[in-house]
Formats: C-alpha cells, structure tokens, sequence
C-alpha cells in the first residue's frame, strides 16, 4: 500500500526539504579539484547536523556515510573515498537527511571546470529528463506516466535508463511504496494511480552508453560496465490537488 500523507506531516518533510536544499548547495560549492569525496562527506554531514537533522543514508543497515558520490562511469551508491577531484570529472552527489520522524531524498550531477561538451550535454539531459517527470506527478496520473517521460528524454538524447535502480516513495523509511522505474514497462494504465498525499523520490537514473552496471568489491559502488559516464538527478516530490511541488 502506497503511504499518504496528511498536510502535517508533508509541511515536516517540506522543512526537511529546505534544509536538503541548502545541504545540496554547501556541497556544490566545494565541488573543486583537489578536494577529496570524504571532505565533501563531511561537509554534508556536519551541514546536516547543525541544521538539527540526521544523515538519513547512514541509518541505512551496512553504511555509514552522509553521502553516496559518484565519479565519471560511477552511477549510484558511490562511496566517499579519498580520491580527489580532478579538472574535467563527473561528479554525482546523492545525499539525504532525517528530521522529525522523516526522510527526504535528492541528488544532483555536475561536471567540473573545464566541462566538455560532452559533459555538458550529458548532464542537461538528466537534468530536462527529471524536470518533465516531474510534470508528471498529478493526481490521477500514474506511476507509468513519470517513467515513461523519463524513458523519452533519455532515450531522444540517445542515452539509456538504468533498469537496476528505480525512484521510490519516500517518508517515514527513506524507501516506500511506490516503486519508479527510469522506463515503462507493461501498460501505464497498469502502474499505479497518484493521489494527494503522495510523496515521491523521483530519479533520472541512465547512462552514456548501455544500461548494464556492475558492483564493485566494496558491494555500493553501481559502475557502468562499458566504462562509460553514469548520471543521476533526483527530488522528493509532494503531489498536491494543484499538482507537484518540489521539496528539495
């Protein structure tokens, strides 16, 4: 069953959302060369903390970051290394906080300086990829609408939807009901309804080349197997009678 919630406890997921926001932005800043994924780590989690909330990823059993960051061919869960940013990365930065009994979730893509237009192009699909799904997210639309809006940007862009990762409900637990995939499969109609109340982590998940991605050793870190750029742009989104509003 899909949780709904009431306006109460959407206005709490909506000031964890500003303070995601904010964590999101402190975190760009400092997205230079030279600067390692573990000091951007900590950057978030310190910023997260002085804003009262608690880094929801590292309540998740088996991990212990604030962060998942993501270089080049990384596409999610990326642990923070000590690895150091260099002129012309992808960086990916999937972060999360906890405040009040809820969680909220958002991501975002950059290249750093100097950004190629390959880069470029990569990282505005995503970007106008996520936008439009997030049109989607009305009441009386479905599931099948925001994955299929997903599924055409990618793919009229000539990248590819990862099929190992979805979007998901978000709230209480960082993952909930429903499931949103990056494609359509099956009938829309067969997907589930959206309704007032819901609140959903919708991601643009895809890559450069083909779909197929690989575990490292460390069990997180999703490579893609061709080596080739992985993306990933992610809000938590509340769906209202007036339609969707982005809280992150």
């Amino acid at each position: 069953m899909i949780p709904i919630k009431n306006p109460q406890e959407i206005e709490i997921i909506a000031q964890a959302g500003k303070k995601l926001a904010h964590v999101k932005e402190v975190v760009a800043h400092h997205i230079k060369p030279g600067v390692t994924l573990a000091t951007l780590n900590r950057i978030a989690e310190e910023e997260i903390r002085r804003l009262g909330a608690q880094p929801a990823f590292a309540r998740v059993y088996g991990y212990k970051w604030a962060t998942c960051i993501s270089v080049n061919s990384g596409v999610v869960h990326g642990i923070p290394s000590e690895y150091k940013i260099k002129p012309g990365d992808k960086i990916s930065v999937d972060v999360g906080i906890y405040y009040r009994g809820f969680n909220t979730d958002s991501a975002f893509t950059v290249g750093v300086p100097p950004v190629s237009a390959q880069v470029s192009r990569f990282i505005k699909t995503g970007k106008n990829a996520l936008k439009s799904a997030t049109l989607q997210a009305r009441p009386g639309k479905r599931v099948g609408d925001i994955s299929q809006t997903l599924e055409q940007v990618l793919r009229g862009a000539g990248y590819s939807p990862v099929r190992m990762f979805t979007g998901h409900g978000v709230g209480r637990e960082l993952h909930e009901e429903p499931v949103i995939p990056c494609f359509l499969e099956g009938k829309i109609e067969n997907t589930p309804t959206l309704a007032v109340g819901m609140v959903l982590a919708i991601e643009a998940i895809y890559t450069e080349g083909t779909p197929d991605i690989i575990i490292e050793e460390d069990k997180w870190t999703a490579r893609t197997k061709d080596d080739k750029m992985g993306g990933l742009f992610e809000e938590t989104v509340a769906i209202t009678k007036n339609g969707p509003v982005i809280l992150t």
